[in-house]
């Protein structure tokens, strides 16, 4: 039996001009991971990346807190859909006077049933159905990466979190729609890959933050 890792990136930049680094708090809750997976045992024998910015950063401050010393494999494909070209810009970098967080974030939401809805795939750069198939072939590369027994930590971004997930427990785009909404930043989601099949056996573990609920964020 294999097992994958799939990791969240810390928090991003929500609303700054270069969202794609990560915060001050997303620092600190990759390196809080790190340290947890060690506590836990873990010791990958594979890890891979996106190659977004908060990929990378959330990769070396995990890695470093954990101690590991494997090389790191970067594969794009694990990448999240692309926000400028399905949002426009308009949720993430502009700010409307006085409008509450809330509304903000349910713009957010909007647009994004908008672009998995299925009925406007020609007004993307990426359809939903590109990213769909872009992610499991991120996955299924990792997995053909692996001997039997073996472990790879994943990092990567919530919306393949959410797809690889939603898929695994047959949800589709209703499923993924909603648990792409409450995924934690440097959260853990664990799959196995064996003798029966490939099967999700936990989603958004974010037991590492519980000790301090100020490390807690979605966005």
């Amino acid at each position: 039996m294999s097992v994958l890792l799939l990791v969240r990136h810390g928090q991003a930049s929500w609303g700054s001009e270069d969202y794609d680094r990560l915060s001050d708090l997303g620092h600190r809750q990759s390196a809080a991971l790190g340290e947890s997976l060690a506590a836990r045992g873990v010791k990958p024998d594979l890890v891979v990346r996106g190659a977004m910015r908060r990929h990378r950063e959330t990769t070396d401050a995990a890695v470093a807190a954990a101690g590991w010393r494997d090389d790191v494999v970067e594969d794009p494909d694990w990448d999240e859909f692309d926000h400028l070209g399905t949002l426009d810009g308009t949720v993430l970098f502009d700010h409307r006077v006085g409008e509450p967080y809330d509304e903000r974030v349910r713009r957010f939401h909007a647009t994004i049933e908008r672009w998995s809805s299925g009925e406007h795939d020609r007004d993307y750069r990426e359809s939903f159905p590109a990213f769909q198939q872009r992610v499991r072939a991120a996955f299924d590369r990792t997995l053909a990466r692996l001997e039997p027994k073996e472990t790879a930590v994943v990092f990567t971004s919530g919306g393949p979190v959410s797809w690889l997930a939603a898929t695994l427990v047959d949800g589709g785009v209703p499923a993924w729609r909603r648990l792409s909404r409450v995924v934690v930043n440097s959260s853990v989601t664990k799959v196995h890959s064996g003798r029966w099949g490939i099967n999700l056996v936990s989603f958004n573990d974010h037991s590492h933050l519980e000790a301090d609920r100020d490390l807690l964020s979605y966005r």
